[in-house]
């Protein structure tokens, strides 16, 4: 059936790409993976549930909260932070947050690769803000990257076949929705992982 006059139809490729970029969004990944490793590492299920509750309250909840808050307050454009001149607090506020999120985590005994996984992901918010300050690096890139290469040291090689491709297709949708240059993913990708091998390795 024809569309109605007026109204555009959105090209399945692009509401493909807006499914990626919201489903891998650095906010939900740094949710899922720290509880991901928790439960992994911890001695019992129970346990690595709470430890990465906890961990997700700092790395995820509060700084997405902060981003929210933003945008509803009409300060950020949108919750994916598309100007680069609005990212400087919002990221501010997050290494803040997930900086308090590790103090707690040590301090309470957490296991070692949890504890790991936040300094990652507290790395790579210091390698992005920093970039951010000059140039656009794609944060999707970075995070999606940083925490695909945890997931197979963690786990092993037999991740990588299904977790490169994911995330090619986070990288690919931050380009298809112009939010990215090509450079801009590929830099974030390539900083993701050089961030997290050494980081996680050395703490784990």
């Amino acid at each position: 059936m024809p569309s109605a006059p007026g109204h555009s139809v959105t090209p399945p490729a692009q509401r493909l790409a807006r499914a990626v970029t919201e489903v891998f969004a650095p906010a939900v990944l740094a949710a899922i993976v720290p509880l991901v490793i928790a439960v992994h590492s911890a001695p019992t299920f129970a346990g690595g549930v709470g430890w990465g509750l906890l961990a997700m309250l700092f790395c995820s909840l509060v700084p997405y909260g902060v981003i929210w808050l933003g945008v509803r307050r009409g300060h950020l454009t949108d919750h994916h932070i598309g100007r680069r001149e609005q990212r400087r607090r919002p990221l501010a506020y997050g290494l803040t947050s997930v900086l308090v999120g590790l103090a707690v985590l040590v301090l309470l005994g957490a296991p070692r690769p949890l504890v790991a996984m936040v300094v990652v992901m507290l790395a790579v918010l210091l390698v992005v803000t920093a970039i951010n300050l000059v140039w656009k690096l794609s944060a999707h890139a970075a995070v999606s990257a940083a925490s695909a290469t945890v997931l197979v040291v963690v786990f092993g090689w037999v991740l990588l076949p299904a977790l490169a491709p994911v995330v090619a297709l986070v990288g690919w949708s931050r380009v298809r929705l112009r939010d990215h240059t090509t450079g801009q993913v590929v830099a974030g990708t390539v900083a993701g992982v050089l961030v997290a091998v050494p980081t996680f390795l050395a703490l784990a």
